[in-house]
């Protein structure tokens, strides 16, 4: 494999340097939040969550909402797949779990009165297109009776669909619901690879229905791949690669897949001796770069590309960057609010998640408690590292005054172990160290998580992290 510096449009190049790769790819956290969900506990409850909001009110300041509702279920399973899912054709379950969905949502916006204007909604899962379309016309309206949306130019609508459950009459109606950005599974086109993973879905299918967001006029199509699977090769990812550029998404994500069978059972069907190596695994990455880059699209961070003009890349661009559970967002500063099974929300200082299955869900809204299993409360430390690992995932870089400002702290004092450590990873190439500025290299964006994690507290604690969340993959 060649050493190559892949120029690209912005001033953010990668300098792909696999030999550096190899030696310093680890398992660690992906950062959707700080700290990492491995680290909630089950001290944190209902009423905390409850003080939290309260806590929002007394304050006073009153900031949009991000929404995340988990649709859980799925007709048929992937074998890749690590979501909280459930896999069933009895859509009489989906009946019963969108009636209790509806109540969280009826708690929470009864909750949030008075604060609950909404400029971003995300659903996920599962298949969120398990509903029917009448099913998610009564959910959009539920959602619109206890929150206020903003409009549809300046608010961010997107929904995760699956192109084999779909139509173009489906997509249009999304449209017509309030989506405006639409993300689509893809993960390879090619048959042999499909078959190995359980998930038939022919180019022209996929190629459909992009074609009906374009119609329906839906803000950005976003398509994810996979790196890592089954029977996959350089050459079959090039056929991928090739096809998804010709498609022409804004936003393309693709990720390293983790093969954890231990953890998750249906990736058991998947044959050890189809699997790539890891050499290969490079081999697919570093080409994927290159064609994507080449194609015109920008290096957002971790696993994700866009247009330049796309929004996550303006964003990037004026500093406004952030990132959550669903990955890289335009929205910064928001308290993210989420209901279904499993789902976790960000109220002010403090991370909540629901429990994980339907029987429990049900039992607690029954209850009239709001579904909440564990979670944390942020001291002022935690705070702070999150701030720094956010700065760094989002636009690799960090100004040690800044965070000085806004910390009753002295930088190089408090973080001089770390600093210390950071010392190897100048060496290595991955970062600069100046007098004020923490700068990651081009050499170092792809190996990001590995510069993040010398700043996690957590990971330097005698006590190892409990893997089983699946909250963490090799960093590359």
């Amino acid at each position: 494999m060649l050493h190559t510096v892949i120029p690209i449009a912005n001033p953010r190049p990668i300098d792909f340097d696999p030999d550096l790769i190899r030696k310093l790819s680890q398992n660690g956290p992906r950062y959707t939040s700080y700290p990492t969900a491995d680290r909630f506990s089950e001290a944190f409850g209902y009423r905390d969550y409850l003080h939290a909001v309260a806590g929002l009110r007394t304050r006073g300041t009153v900031k949009p909402l991000s929404l995340y509702l988990h649709i859980p279920f799925c007709e048929s399973v992937c074998y890749y797949c690590a979501c909280n899912k459930i896999v069933t054709k009895n859509h009489d379950k989906a009946v019963t779990y969108l009636g209790y969905l509806k109540r969280e949502i009826e708690m929470q916006g009864r909750l949030f009165a008075g604060m609950n204007q909404v400029e971003q909604l995300h659903l996920g899962g599962g298949t969120p297109t398990y509903f029917t379309d009448a099913q998610m016309e009564e959910l959009m309206d539920h959602l619109r009776r206890w929150f206020q949306f903003a409009p549809d130019g300046s608010g961010e609508y997107s929904i995760e669909i699956d192109p084999r459950t779909v139509s173009r009459e489906r997509v249009l109606s999304l449209r017509r619901q309030g989506f405006n950005r639409v993300s689509l599974g893809v993960q390879d086109y090619d048959p042999a690879v499909q078959a190995a993973v359980n998930r038939i879905q022919p180019e022209a299918e996929t190629q459909a229905i992009i074609d009906a967001a374009r119609e329906a006029g839906f803000r950005s199509v976003s398509i994810d791949l996979i790196y890592g699977l089954p029977k996959q090769n350089v050459f079959t990812m090039a056929q991928t690669i090739d096809k998804v550029i010709k498609a022409d998404p804004d936003r393309i994500a693709i990720y390293n897949y983790a093969h954890m069978p231990h953890l998750f059972k249906p990736q058991r069907r998947i044959i050890d001796a189809d699997m790539p190596s890891a050499d290969e695994r490079l081999d697919m990455l570093g080409l994927a770069i290159r064609k994507l880059e080449q194609a015109g699209y920008v290096y957002i961070g971790m696993d994700h590309f866009a247009k330049p003009e796309d929004d996550l890349a303006v964003a990037q661009r004026q500093g406004r960057l952030h990132r959550n559970f669903q990955g890289y967002s335009t929205h910064a500063d928001m308290d993210l609010v989420s209901c279904g099974v499993s789902a976790i929300s960000a109220v002010a200082a403090t991370y909540s998640q629901n429990v994980k299955t339907l029987d429990a869900y049900y039992d607690l809204i029954d209850k009239n408690e709001l579904p909440v299993a564990r979670g944390i409360r942020l001291s002022m430390d935690d705070a702070l590292r999150r701030t720094i690992i956010q700065m760094l995932m989002c636009h690799f870089e960090l100004s040690m005054p800044s965070i000085e400002q806004a910390y009753p702290i002295a930088f190089s004092s408090y973080f001089a172990a770390e600093l210390e450590r950071l010392k190897v990873l100048e060496a290595d190439g991955l970062v600069t160290i100046g007098p004020e500025w923490l700068s990651v290299t081009p050499k170092g964006r792809l190996l990001i998580r590995n510069v993040c994690m010398v700043f996690d507290r957590y990971l330097s604690q005698a006590a190892p992290a409990p893997r089983g969340s699946g909250s963490y993959s090799r960093t590359i």
